[in-house]
């Protein structure tokens, strides 16, 4: 039978768990973040709680599976994951934040039922997929970088073909290409998706376009 500490011990391990994990996505900008994870660790948590208490109670009166209810919560998180996916022209964002929802679900999971040790092991082992699997990726893997800069500057064709010969210059591909007005009136906002060769030169490429004259600002889009 689960006791109030015991209770209280497994909630407060899968906040500590999952906020392992979402420190990671929050440090790195994204959307899902910090206390999305701590959230959602804690209710598949509680789902696992809720699931044994019922078998507990109810084993002696009808048959049970204490693990149908849980059940639910690796379709449900299915749903949340897909709202962390973006899709652009040229690529797909957030299914390596949608995966991380999915592996804190199961974290909470095996934190309810008990599993403490697999609950523990896994939290290692994803964060440091997350935080530094990436590094490796980056610097032995990839080959090719895909990022987004976002430039403000003064409406005219002149601007955006600057822009684009800065480009040219560090060989940069132009993957997608969006043009919105600003908020303030007489800039528009550039959107470029990019393809790097190399990340060498991600500096240079925002010193060079900032230097152009009628360049309000520019930046990285955060990934």
């Amino acid at each position: 039978m689960l006791n109030d500490w015991v209770v209280l011990f497994r909630l407060v391990l899968a906040a500590v768990l999952s906020g392992v994990v979402g420190f990671e996505r929050e440090f790195h900008g994204r959307a899902a973040g910090f206390r999305t994870h701590i959230l959602l660790c804690l209710g598949s948590t509680l789902v696992m709680l809720t699931s044994i208490h019922i078998f507990d109670v109810y084993i002696a009166r009808v048959p049970c599976d204490p693990a149908r209810i849980a059940a639910g919560v690796v379709t449900g998180v299915g749903f949340l994951g897909a709202g962390a996916i973006m899709q652009t022209k040229a690529s797909v964002k957030g299914l390596t934040t949608a995966a991380s929802l999915w592996v804190v679900a199961g974290i909470g999971l095996a934190v309810g039922s008990g599993l403490y040790l697999g609950a523990i092991f896994t939290t290692i082992l994803t964060f440091i997929a997350l935080f530094f699997f990436s590094r490796l990726e980056h610097a032995m893997i990839r080959h090719d970088w895909y990022k987004t800069v976002i430039v403000e500057t003064v409406e005219g064709s002149e601007q955006i073909k600057a822009v684009r010969e800065i480009l040219a210059e560090h060989s940069v591909g132009i993957t997608d290409f969006e043009v919105d007005k600003s908020s303030q009136g007489g800039h528009i906002i550039l959107r470029l998706g990019l393809k790097l060769n190399s990340r060498r030169h991600d500096e240079d490429v925002l010193r060079d376009i900032s230097g152009l004259a009628g360049v309000k600002s520019v930046k990285w889009e955060v990934e």
